[in-house]
């Protein structure tokens, strides 16, 4: 599949109109709920492609309407392992496509903040790229190298999403660094800057979380 998925979890929205701006700027989306989340796109008036989950937090009125309008649903049990994000991800995944964007996955309940950013290392494992998109920042995962695009001064930070990753290499910030190493219980990434309109990061083993700011922040 040559196309984004957006996924949109259950998380809390400062701004619902947020939402549809980030949409409305992606070519043929192909949107997933993670359950209740359906009611952030009904209430923009868009009908996800699919909807996942154990269906607890969605009103019956409003999922036989999406499904009459073409939803296709995918109901698990109520004991599940997984939850909603985690299921919605893994039909995402399989699908194969360009890219994936989550929204929705922060704010809200710490717990299922932390285990959505968790989640970026599943789609990094099967090299998928994927983000977790909010109104302030971005957050994906690496497990090689890559590109960081924006202004001078933009806000970027790191931190480790496996016990200890190796060999941390990044260049076009106002802190360099040339094979280090970050460990889980020392943050020392945190809030380092581009030192111009792109920087470059790259390791050689483990999986680090970057967090760049779209605003200036302090």
């Amino acid at each position: 599949m040559n196309r984004t998925i957006a996924i949109i979890a259950g998380g809390f929205f400062h701004n619902r109109e947020f939402l549809k701006q980030e949409i409305a700027k992606i070519d043929d989306p192909f949107i997933i709920c993670a359950d209740g989340a359906a009611r952030y796109a009904a209430y923009f008036d868009i009908v996800p492609d699919m909807i996942v989950g154990d269906m607890d937090s969605i009103e019956e009125e409003m999922l036989n309407d999406l499904v009459q309008r073409g939803s296709e649903v995918h109901m698990y049990r109520t004991d599940k392992d997984e939850t909603d994000t985690q299921l919605a991800l893994q039909h995402a995944i399989d699908m194969e496509p360009r890219e994936i964007l989550i929204f929705g996955a922060l704010g809200g309940r710490i717990d299922h903040s932390l285990a959505n950013i968790s989640l970026l290392v599943m789609a990094a494992d099967e090299g998928v790229p994927a983000k977790i998109v909010d109104e302030s920042c971005e957050l994906f995962a690496v497990k090689n190298s890559c590109e960081i695009k924006g202004e001078k001064g933009g806000t970027v930070s790191l931190l480790p999403l496996s016990s200890e990753v190796t060999g941390i290499t990044i260049r076009g910030f106002e802190y360099p660094l040339a094979d280090g190493v970050m460990r889980v219980g020392t943050p020392y990434g945190i809030s380092n800057r581009l030192s111009g309109p792109e920087g470059h990061i790259s390791i050689a083993s483990g999986c680090l979380l970057i967090v760049r700011y779209f605003k200036e922040v302090q």
